[in-house]
């Protein structure tokens, strides 16, 4: 998975500056910056690490997102923005229960071999978002101090691979009552620096997220605690983010020089 993400963002940023570079052939010419409208795509990375109730399950984790933005003549920003997160750092198994006591400890499948099981954090959220470009002395009007925040939805469980295919606890929809799926309203905020470059070619923004999620177990019962998932839970996810973006221009951000 993560190197199938690597390769597509390396592709998406290749096309964009290829495609950047062709439109800037064709039009050399000084100019002077101005402020312009149009829609932006991104694509970007980011490392997180968890508080409140997400940390007890749990470790740091790496997501992926794509924003889609508008801003306004008026670098007002407004949009929607996916992440899908990620890990192999779960501090809460709830296969546990499963292991013997061999050394080193294993789960011993259907036909008396160890099973080869594997958990994973997976996770994902969706925000609408409204913010803005703050850019009152730099002579790239489009670019700026990005400040924007959000609320949608956050979820997240722990994701079991029977890699064999031969361990009957968790086969098919069984795999639920072990999975800690969670989900619930959210809310993002993000402070950072969004970058367009004059030439087009250099089309970046990194900055700092701050995600709270207010989420409860979506699954009636956890097979190995033998009891209801219904707590009222508080996920937090403190990041550092960065990203390339592809502006979809209607016209050139520029004004020409007129002598």
């Amino acid at each position: 998975m993560k190197k199938q993400f690597f390769i597509l963002l390396f592709l998406c940023v290749s096309i964009s500056m290829f495609s950047q570079y062709k439109r800037m052939k064709k039009n050399r010419t000084d100019y002077k910056d101005s402020c312009h409208h149009f829609f932006i795509v991104g694509v970007d990375l980011e490392g997180d690490l968890p508080y409140g109730d997400m940390s007890a399950r749990f470790g740091g984790n790496f997501s992926a997102g794509m924003p889609i933005l508008y801003k306004t003549s008026k670098n007002l920003i407004i949009g929607v923005e996916g992440n899908y997160f990620f890990s192999n750092n779960v501090r809460e198994n709830s296969l546990d229960n499963m292991y013997n006591n061999s050394d080193p400890p294993t789960i011993t499948d259907g036909n008396g071999n160890p099973a080869s099981v594997r958990v994973n954090e997976r996770g994902f959220s969706l925000y609408a978002v409204v913010g803005g470009v703050i850019n009152k002395l730099g002579k790239n009007k489009n670019s700026g101090l990005l400040l924007y925040g959000g609320f949608g939805y956050m979820q997240s469980q722990i994701h079991i691979a029977d890699i064999g295919r031969s361990l009957p606890q968790v086969f098919g929809d069984l795999k639920k009552g072990y999975d800690r799926l969670t989900g619930g309203f959210a809310a993002e905020q993000f402070i950072g620096y969004m970058y367009l470059a004059r030439n087009r070619l250099i089309n970046c923004y990194g900055g700092f997220t701050f995600q709270e999620g207010f989420t409860t177990g979506l699954r009636g019962y956890q097979y190995d605690t033998m009891t209801s998932d219904n707590k009222k839970r508080k996920d937090i996810l403190i990041g550092i983010r960065i990203g390339w973006m592809l502006p979809l221009y209607k016209k050139a951000p520029k004004e020409f020089y007129y002598n």
